[in-house]
């Protein structure tokens, strides 16, 4: 064995590349676990469930908001359709209120009338208080619960 007159390290003992080496090559060297690859593995797939599962689901959400979106235009498109068959004597003006009613033979009449004005006993069943809007559906403002638009 060989020594060093300048340190006491064996010569034969010392690495030329201790940077390289898989393990630790001094007592104040930073501590080299091997990787438990299955471990790294399954926390990486825990991650990746968590953050696609996270976006689906807000997907879900903003397909959801479409879907109701799409149904209230078709309750609209509906009900609309059921309005301009109704029997009317005016031009109806865009943003004005107006009052649907159902009279005894099932047809429906467009009033301006509010069923506040016919009094206690007016002449037809009150079915909705509708506004005209710009692209010409009616939005309901106010129904009776007891009637269906279908």
């Amino acid at each position: 064995m060989q020594k060093s007159n300048k340190d006491s390290i064996d010569i034969d003992k010392v690495a030329e590349n201790p940077g390289l080496l898989p393990y630790a090559h001094h007592v104040g060297s930073a501590i080299i676990k091997p990787l438990d690859k299955g471990r790294t593995k399954g926390n990486a797939m825990t991650a990746m469930y968590q953050q696609t599962d996270s976006q689906l689901t807000q997907i879900k959400d903003q397909v959801e908001v479409l879907i109701r979106q799409a149904q209230e235009i078709h309750d609209r498109i509906s009900i609309s359709e059921r309005i301009y068959k109704a029997d009317c004597g005016f031009k109806p003006v865009i943003n004005k209120t107006y009052y649907v009613y159902e009279k005894k033979d099932e047809s429906w009449v467009l009033s301006m009338i509010s069923p506040e004005e016919w009094g206690p006993k007016g002449p037809y069943l009150f079915i909705a208080e509708c506004e005209l809007l710009a692209d010409h559906t009616w939005e309901v403002l106010k129904k009776n619960d007891d009637i269906s638009f279908k």
